[in-house]
């Protein structure tokens, strides 16, 4: 039977600074190639609070969301990956397989046909140029190709995967964003050492991960720099071994860094998304061999300049997206690897609230509760 329009709740941002508004939306039929996915559980991530606060740009209005897991609900024409009653995790990155950068790099991690254009200028639209969503009879536009702030919606095929049937939603969707994201830059971008010693800037869900990551991957110190005391304990119990508040010092924070590290650290993970902290974390690694990653969504249209004589003489300064993993080969597998109880997720989750209550869920995020 043809699958036909779903009347449902979402979270739609109408204006700029605003909060969200709840609305009946309706959301079409998957289209050739596209999968409509009811969602079970949903994160909160910074990313869309950038896009609330107007730092990074997408068109409005808008459904955000694209940290989730839900249920296949039905496919469009020439779906093979995935069907009716799967569970999936959409993916901010989608994988296309299919283009020069992907095919012949195996680092390469972003497809530039896909993924790039969708998070670098986004167009609001699925991968055809069209939305899934009308409300009060307008069109409403996707964030990333994913819209999960709604009970139902449409992804392409390219940028969802099946996950493990017994596979908690509630927990793997961190999975689909924060987790992956802050894991990944350590073990698989930066390729954190054994015996090494590392700075992250920022502990949020991301940065914890961060932290995860590099305990994961041997770090003998692991140093947290943030401006809230409140996230430290949570940090050290994930592996930091020491937390300092930039707040507490009349120096620069890169100077104290070098001065306990004996020169500067290995490597270094900025999770915030500002200029100035970019620049901390990059300033912080030895300049003969450290490696810094930029994991943070930096302001829209703000550019940094600095003198190439800091990189010259050794260090490294990376960007990623998403961890370095590709996503719909990656995501199954670091799925399995929770079930398998190689990592945990029980530290990331801070607060459980009803759909309704996602307005409250974003005044837990201003405040550094979450």
């Amino acid at each position: 039977m043809p699958s036909q329009v779903i009347k449902c709740k979402a979270a739609v941002l109408w204006e700029l600074k605003k909060p969200f508004s709840i609305e009946e939306v309706e959301v079409a039929p998957p289209k050739a190639h596209e999968v409509r996915i009811k969602m079970a559980a949903v994160g909160i991530c910074s990313t869309d609070d950038h896009v609330v606060s107007g730092n990074m740009v997408t068109p409005l209005p808008v459904i955000l969301g694209h940290e989730a897991a839900g249920i296949v609900e039905s496919v469009g024409e020439g779906v093979t990956t995935v069907e009716p009653g799967d569970k999936v995790i959409p993916l901010v990155v989608p994988q296309c397989g299919k283009c020069r950068i992907f095919m012949l790099l195996s680092h390469a991690f972003v497809c530039l046909c896909i993924a790039l254009p969708s998070v670098s200028n986004p167009r609001g639209t699925l991968q055809d140029g069209t939305s899934r969503f009308t409300c009060r009879g307008k069109p409403i536009h996707h964030f990333l190709g994913v819209s999960s702030f709604s009970q139902y919606t449409v992804v392409d095929e390219n940028a969802v995967a099946k996950i493990d049937a017994a596979s908690p939603m509630e927990k793997v969707c961190l999975i689909g964003c924060g987790f992956s994201t802050g894991y990944g830059s350590a073990v698989k971008v930066a390729k954190v050492t054994p015996g090494s010693t590392c700075a992250v800037f920022g502990l949020g869900g991301v940065g914890l991960s961060a932290v995860m990551g590099c305990k994961a991957a041997g770090a003998a110190r692991i140093i947290a720099v943030d401006i809230n005391k409140d996230k430290f304990a949570k940090a050290k119990e994930l592996g930091a071994t020491e937390c300092i508040n930039p707040q507490d010092y009349k120096k620069p924070i890169q100077e104290v860094l070098k001065e306990m590290t004996d020169g500067g650290v290995d490597f270094s993970f900025e999770v915030i998304g500002r200029l100035d902290t970019m620049m901390a974390s990059l300033l912080c690694c030895h300049e003969a061999c450290g490696t810094s990653v930029i994991i943070g969504v930096p302001p829209n249209s703000q550019n940094l300049s600095i003198n190439p004589m800091l990189l010259l003489i050794g260090r490294t300064w990376k960007g990623a997206i998403f961890g370095g993993y590709k996503s719909k080969e990656c995501v199954p597998k670091l799925v399995a690897d929770f079930m398998a109880k190689k990592f945990s997720l029980d530290a990331l989750i801070t607060h459980v609230l009803p759909f309704e209550k996602i307005n409250e869920g974003f005044d837990l995020l201003h405040s550094g509760k979450r």
